[in-house]
């Protein structure tokens, strides 16, 4: 199977496991367990309980698959930020 013949569908991040593995529960009622796709690893985007994501998955093994996106929220603004941190 080519990688152009893989299923996108949508979901919501239900729970957060350990190594950058999140329990999504899809559109469909169906729950999978997601890995984090690697350009979201290198730009270090987060992701947490309640987020809408766009999973990857191969029609061969629907319990698996690939969390490749992060829809977008409003942004909070200065004040919802930490104060005071600093790396």
């Amino acid at each position: 199977m080519a990688k152009e013949d893989l299923l996108t569908l949508d979901g919501l991040v239900e729970e957060v496991l350990p190594d950058g593995r999140f329990r999504v529960k899809l559109e469909n009622e169906h729950r999978v367990i997601v890995y984090t796709a690697g350009k979201m690893r290198k730009f270090r985007i987060r992701t947490l309980v309640g987020d809408r994501v766009q999973v990857e998955m191969s029609a061969y093994d629907m319990e698996k698959g690939r969390l490749v996106y992060r829809e977008r929220v409003a942004s909070t603004g200065p004040s919802q930020r930490r104060a005071g941190f600093r790396r």
